[in-house]
């Protein structure tokens, strides 16, 4: 298996996009109580970490049958490293309270897209 870095160059030197970002898996380690009572400061912090250039996407997951919410969910922070992702993901309440546990996984885009479209008057979106 080629080392990360190396996989990258040759991702860019064949044309790919190549962007880095890390992926946070969030699980529930505490009471769904214990995950309601932290929400706030997460979002909170959340809402910092955007603001701050870091949070790309975040939200929760479902179960294996896409049909229960269990308290899980995933983040995708931009970082300049795998410590500086992890200082993040250290310092989310969820995290940092001992509520969620987590795995961080660099992940590196380099197919796919989307469309955004934003209307203002009836302050919307859509993305596809």
């Amino acid at each position: 298996m080629p080392a990360w870095n190396d996989y990258k160059e040759t991702a860019r030197s064949r044309g790919a996009l190549a962007y880095e970002v890390y992926i946070v898996q969030s699980t529930p380690a505490g009471s769904p109580e214990d995950l309601q009572r932290v929400l706030p400061d997460h979002l909170a912090y959340q809402k910092e970490v955007e603001a701050a250039g870091n949070l790309v996407l975040a939200g929760p997951t479902s179960d294996d049958s896409g049909e229960q919410m269990i308290g899980a969910g995933m983040i995708i922070y931009r970082a300049e490293s795998m410590e500086a992702a992890r200082e993040i993901a250290d310092a989310d309440p969820m995290h940092k309270q001992g509520v969620r546990t987590y795995t961080i996984r660099k992940w590196l885009i380099n197919e796919g897209g989307f469309s955004l479209t934003v209307r203002f008057s009836s302050q919307g979106f859509t993305l596809d």
